[in-house]
């Protein structure tokens, strides 16, 4: 079973997640309106990643006997002055919610709660890629600069991501 305090922290953690895919929707939208669908497609997937983690959120808190509760998820900004300055946004969020699972991490340890670490390490492990795939793009995007074919060959490159949620981990074998 939760402490109050960490399903508190955890119902925070999942309006995070809710707000981060909200922002990659805005994202989305903000590289749809300048008709770079590669860019748009890798907001869209990484929106779908983060709907995701706030799923994961709200079953764990469940699993554990604890209280879902939803709130307001914040307006994202929805204009950014260039495409390296939408992703230096991205950049800086993933590092924000790196901190933010750290410090989870960090009061579930303090609590002993180790059910609550253990489900915090894939997440642990999430942001590592996330912060490496948003610093990646974000340093092409520095390579390229204001160049229309470099732009245009990694817009390319972005549509062709796809999602591909995790397989799911620890359920017993059908049959």
């Amino acid at each position: 079973m939760l402490s109050e305090n960490m399903q508190g922290k955890l119902n925070d953690q999942l309006n995070a997640e809710a707000y981060s895919a909200y922002l990659y929707m805005s994202m989305c939208a903000y590289f749809e309106s300048l008709d770079m669908a590669g860019f748009a497609n890798w907001m869209r997937v990484q929106a779908q990643e983060e709907a995701l983690h706030a799923t994961k959120f709200f079953s764990f808190i469940n699993e554990r006997s604890g209280r879902v509760t939803l709130k307001a998820i914040d307006a994202p900004p929805t204009d950014w002055a260039s495409p390296e300055n939408a992703f230096e946004a991205v950049y800086a969020h993933e590092q924000k919610v790196t901190g933010l699972i750290n410090s989870l991490v960090g009061a579930a340890q303090s609590e002993g709660d180790f059910a609550t670490v253990t489900f915090l390490q894939w997440f642990v492990s999430e942001q590592v890629e996330e912060e490496s795939s948003a610093n990646q793009v974000l340093r092409n995007l520095k390579l390229a600069g204001r160049d229309g074919a470099g732009l245009l060959m990694l817009d390319r490159e972005l549509a062709q991501r796809v999602f591909a949620p995790p397989a799911a981990t620890g359920q017993a074998p059908a049959g």
